[in-house]
């Protein structure tokens, strides 16, 4: 038993889909700034933390405000990672 196998064009072969470029970067410059700003907030959350001076850090620094710039700087990353390159 002979199986046949159909060939048909990749869009990449043919040229006629621009839309999907192989050599394309995934993210754009915007991108990489809104992860380079998420970082730098996530470590700014982990600094204020360690700053708190209350015992095991159950101070506002350390129990309150640290936690929510680090929440914020994941929030930014995510909003990089899902943001839709501009065309």
């Amino acid at each position: 038993m002979a199986t046949e196998f159909r060939t048909t064009a990749s869009p990449f072969a043919t040229g006629k889909d621009t839309s999907t470029d192989p050599k394309a970067m995934p993210f754009q410059r915007s991108n990489y700034l809104w992860m380079i700003i998420g970082v730098v907030t996530i470590l700014a959350g982990f600094l204020i933390m360690s700053l708190d001076k209350q015992e095991f850090g159950f101070g506002f620094l350390g129990l309150t405000l640290g936690p929510i710039v680090v929440v914020l700087g994941y929030i930014i990353e995510f909003y990089a990672i899902l943001q839709k390159p501009k065309a």
